[in-house]
């Protein structure tokens, strides 16, 4: 095999599949591993309908809970409806792609003695391989498209950064039961399509993008800004390109009528289903969930550690950069692809749910990967051009795939990736690690670090606890005769304060001996420690962390964390512990706030 890029289009696909098998093995008896958080909730229409006969009121979903203990709140992805009916929250387009693949587990699974409740063995793994299978294919047509207008050389090395130095390996090898996957596909064969149909312009070509637009859109609303690339390829931004342009649709206006209705039959499965489940033709599924049209989250998405996108996908800025490349090479594809990505940018993170769920990066742009893959090859082809260029460039990418790969693996089950809660320091903390100190999770919500030698260490506060209450003093101290132990019916601790001299530190390391029953595995119900930085009434600083991040059951220790003082004017600190709701019967003792140079 003498080609570049089908060389790189098998390694990508080996990668994908070793990393699909090799970390996520097969499914395994009454466990949900692959229909699991959002995929079960899309994909919940099939059992539904085929296996249990009940879309309206979904009454097997609870026993399905019992059965396979799926992650998340896939199979509960519904809601009461005031028809009396419950109505799903996701759109019926992935499930409608699932069709073929359900059906063929449906078929295996009584014979091969598996339940067939939609759920066992064969389903997960059909649904599986349904995924990989898409991923494949995928880069594949990426492939046609880039070859015959980059050459084989950019192509290749276009395949190999978005699988190795982006986050989509992860939702493809890993997760790729979520939308992000199968619409990568269909943005892949939608710039096959388009070009061709510019080229020779039919009724089939056009009936075939329509469809797939109102497919893509079926599938995530939002899509329907793909309708763009095909509305405006070959755009020039000129009074006499518009007219062009318009002239070119009035001359195939047949053409864009067949596609918009064959795109609105597809489309309309969504209304004719809320009419069935509720008797509306149109019902807003997300409920509370909506846009911030004025206030879009965009730098947030794009650039925080939390979950930005190109913190997470840094050669992607590779793509973005190749949009000057891409108007020299492929100016046919240069303003619908720049408008297009523009626009779903800013819609992707006007979302007020901006973190989607928490993950690698930002799932959301994964399917933009297959539009990108265009500036990216013109990007990479115009520095093979430039030998001294392309080395260096050489340098970077293998860095930028050794760290995709990287996060790849963190973001595995038991990786140390902290989906949705990520902080600067504490991804420099792990940074090309596979095993850290447990209390390095408490970076999570410190977001500082102090590591060297602390000078002029003095303690400001310290607490036993002996005079606790008998309410809040744990049956088993962890030292003395009484450790704090916080409930529901005593939520909150006494805020001790003390006043502080601004300038006499610049640390202040806090810490307690804590210990617990069980492991908290819900941030938002473990105990939290507070520290807040006050200017007579105003707090100018607060910092909360949650020390359960970093305790085992049975397991206590003495765990602390380090804050900066505010530059803001203070003049006293106080320490709070608050209780959220934890049943690990959380204890603490020996709490102290030190300072330090």
């Amino acid at each position: 095999m003498k080609s570049a890029s089908r060389w790189a289009w098998v390694i990508c696909t080996a990668l994908i599949l070793g990393v699909a098998w090799w970390y996520y093995p097969a499914p395994q008896p009454h466990q949900s591993r692959v229909l699991q958080w959002d995929a079960a909730g899309y994909y919940l229409y099939l059992p539904a309908i085929f296996v249990h006969h009940d879309l309206r009121d979904l009454n097997f979903r609870h026993q399905l809970v019992r059965d396979y203990a799926p992650s998340g709140s896939g199979f509960d992805a519904a809601f009461p409806h005031p028809s009396g009916h419950m109505v799903l929250k996701y759109p019926a387009g992935l499930a409608l792609q699932e069709l073929p693949f359900f059906l063929v587990g449906h078929a295996l699974a009584e014979p091969l003695g598996y339940a067939s409740d939609g759920y066992s063995e064969p389903y997960q793994l059909a649904m599986k391989l349904a995924a990989l299978l898409v991923a494949v294919l995928g880069l594949w047509l990426v492939r046609r498209a880039l070859l015959p207008r980059f050459g084989e050389w950019a192509t290749a090395g276009t395949l190999l950064v978005l699988v190795l130095g982006t986050n989509y390996l992860n939702y493809t090898a890993g997760q790729g039961s979520l939308t992000h996957n199968w619409l990568f596909g269909w943005y892949a064969a939608l710039l096959l399509l388009t070009p061709a149909y510019y080229a020779r312009p039919t009724a089939g070509r056009a009936a075939a993008i329509g469809a797939i637009v109102g497919l893509m859109t079926l599938t995530r609303p939002t899509e329907l800004l793909a309708a763009l690339l095909p509305l405006l390829w070959g755009l020039q931004i000129s009074g006499a390109g518009l007219r062009e342009k318009l002239a070119f649709w009035q001359r195939h206006a047949g053409h864009l009528l067949l596609a918009g209705l064959l795109g609105a039959a597809v489309l309309s499965i969504q209304p004719l289903y809320w009419h069935y489940a509720s008797g509306e033709w149109v019902v807003y599924s997300y409920q509370e969930q909506g846009f911030s049209w004025l206030k879009p989250h965009l730098f947030d998405g794009i650039f925080s550690f939390r979950s930005g996108w190109l913190i997470y996908s840094p050669l992607l800025l590779t793509a973005l950069v190749g949009f000057g490349p891409l108007r020299r090479q492929q100016p046919a594809a240069f303003w619908p692809m720049l408008i297009f990505m523009g626009l779903f940018t800013y819609v992707a993170f006007a979302w007020d749910e901006w973190t989607y769920g928490g993950g690698l990066g930002q799932r959301a742009m994964v399917q933009t990967y297959a539009v990108l893959a265009w500036p990216l090859a013109a990007a990479l082809r115009w520095l093979l051009a430039r030998p001294v260029w392309a080395a260096l460039y050489g340098v970077v990418a293998v860095l930028g795939c050794a760290y995709g790969f990287w996060l790849t693996q963190m973001a595995l089950p038991g990786g140390l990736l902290a989906a949705g809660d990520m902080t600067r320091t504490y991804l420099w903390r792990i940074l090309f690690r596979y095993q850290v100190p447990p209390e390095t999770q408490l970076l999570l919500d410190s977001n500082s670090e102090f590591t060297g030698t602390p000078r002029n260490l003095r303690v400001l506060w310290q607490q036993g606890f002996e005079q606790e209450p008998a309410a809040t003093c744990g049956a088993l101290a962890l030292a003395g005769s009484c450790s704090l132990q916080l409930s529901a019916a005593h939520p909150s601790s006494p805020e001790y304060r003390l006043a502080v001299r601004p300038g006499s530190f610049t640390w202040l390391r806090a810490s307690a001996l804590a210990g617990a029953s069980a492991r908290e595995w819900e941030v938002g119900r473990m105990t939290q420690y507070v520290v807040r930085f006050w200017d007579g009434p105003t707090i100018v600083k607060e910092r909360t962390v949650r020390l359960q991040r970093a305790l085992d059951a049975n397991w206590p220790r003495t765990l602390s964390f380090t804050i900066r003082p505010p530059q803001q004017p203070f003049d006293h600190v106080s320490i709070v512990f608050l209780y959220y709701g934890t049943t690990a019967n959380m204890l603490l003792d020996n709490a102290k706030l030190e300072a330090f140079q």
